[in-house]
């Protein structure tokens, strides 16, 4: 009998623990997923602070998000395996954890969020749309630490057009909108000084105030969008969303197979940037190594052949990278930062031999931002810092080239309206989630 009453006060205690978290227990995992992860971790440190500082802009002609002052992940709903990844990576579990904070964030990096205002839930996906909601109410609200402290956080604005890196299983996926942008991670695989993540953020503001109204008549007309729900996922660590992106790359893909001409198109972007990317790593051994000029022209044209690969809304976006590029330049001026940090984070990215993104200068985008630095009195520092490259002359080296990005006059007719129902991504990862319902978020 007493066997008995010890067995039952036994399944009483376990029942009363609550639910158990993945811990690090040694084991094997997949090691290229485990680099994404510190790489995730790594970019959200480096830009959570710079989006805060943008906030401090307080720019009173552009249009406004409510942010926070710090951004979280959860390995909820992924696999066993990879959930270890996760704590091994950046020490999050299931529940939401912090991964980047500012430095007066009111929680700190791997603080575990337990309640949002008396809310709590096991599946993290409704813990992250009442997260989300709070957020966009903007008004202060609080939130429970795991060990009971309570803290109180406060939504701040800042200018629209939110900073995100692709999830950690779909490491290249970018976006460019209106709403947000969503980098590659490879951006977060170099070590971006506090003036570099600013521009990264300004940057992503600038492609939507100056080009917002465009993207806008391109696909919506006045189509009022929904929900921003899967917006906040995106580069959340939710095994949804990182699934999403990767269902995006593949839309796509078959969207552009339906056009011989999109096709022909792909090909050659995917011949040019295979060579350029051969070229630039060609004799780069480490980030410290002197690149060549050539070098740095396969660079800038590996950038292009980037840009001219973008399509849907984010090819609409890259009609304004150049406009995007002067807004920013004039916004980190006016939070007395470099703004030649634009240069310093195309140099570090293409030493490592990373161009497949929106942040290495192309050509066209290289020659006007320059101009803008000479009118400053820069031009001497932006030689410097491209070791010695004088842009006019990678321009006329770049002339000869087999890519060109000059994009041509702009026309909304240009893409064909790819988007149906079996196809939600066509128009990219952002506005095909803006239309996506998660059935996890349907109710809390």
């Amino acid at each position: 009998m007493r066997s008995l009453f010890a067995l039952l006060a036994v399944s009483l205690l376990a029942a009363c623990a609550g639910p158990s978290y993945t811990v690090d227990d040694g084991r094997k995992v997949n090691e290229e997923l485990l680099g994404h992860i510190r790489s995730f971790g790594a970019g959200e440190k480096a830009l959570r602070p710079a989006i805060v500082r943008a906030g401090s802009l307080k720019d009173a002609d552009c249009d406004t998000q409510w942010e926070l002052p710090f951004s979280v992940a959860s390995s909820y709903d992924w696999s066993e395996v990879d959930r270890v990844a996760w704590v091994r990576g950046l020490g999050v579990d299931e529940r939401l954890t912090v991964v980047g904070a500012a430095p007066d964030s009111p929680v700190k990096l791997r603080d575990k969020i337990e309640e949002i205002v008396g809310y709590k839930r096991e599946n993290t996906e409704k813990m992250l749309l009442e997260l989300a909601d709070r957020r966009d109410a903007g008004r202060p609200f609080s939130v429970k630490l795991a060990g009971g402290k309570v803290v109180s956080v406060v939504p701040f604005k800042l200018c629209r057009g939110y900073t995100r890196l692709a999830p950690p299983n779909s490491p290249v996926i970018q976006d460019y909108h209106w709403l947000m942008t969503v980098h590659p991670l490879e951006v977060a695989r170099v070590d971006m000084s506090e003036d570099e993540a600013l521009w990264t953020v300004l940057w992503a503001q600038g492609v939507s105030e100056e080009g917002g109204a465009r993207m806008k008549t391109y696909h919506y007309g006045s189509k009022i969008v929904g929900t921003v729900y899967n917006l906040f996922t995106i580069a959340s660590g939710i095994k949804g969303a990182a699934l999403a992106a990767d269902a995006a790359i593949k839309a796509a893909q078959s969207a552009a197979a339906g056009a011989a001409t999109a096709v022909l198109k792909q090909q050659l972007i995917d011949q040019a940037t295979a060579a350029a990317t051969a070229k630039i790593r060609d004799g780069i051994t480490e980030a410290a190594q002197k690149i060549t000029q050539q070098q740095a022209i396969n660079a800038m044209q590996m950038a292009a052949a980037n840009r001219g690969s973008l399509s849907g809304v984010a090819w609409v976006a890259s009609t304004v990278f150049e406009k995007a590029d002067a807004w920013a330049y004039a916004r980190v001026e006016k939070l007395n930062a470099n703004p030649l940090a634009a240069f310093s984070l195309h140099q570090k990215l293409i030493e490592k031999g990373l161009a497949a993104n929106s942040l290495v200068l192309d050509p066209e985008r290289m020659s006007a931002l320059n101009k803008i630095a000479e009118t400053r009195g820069r031009g001497d520092d932006v030689v410097a810092i491209l070791q010695g490259l004088k842009p006019e002359d990678l321009q006329v080296a770049i002339l000869d080239m087999p890519v060109a990005s000059a994009p041509k006059a702009f026309s909304y007719e240009d893409q064909s309206d790819l988007a149906t129902e079996s196809q939600p991504f066509a128009h990219g990862l952002i506005d095909g989630m803006l239309g996506m319902p998660l059935e996890s978020a349907n109710a809390k």
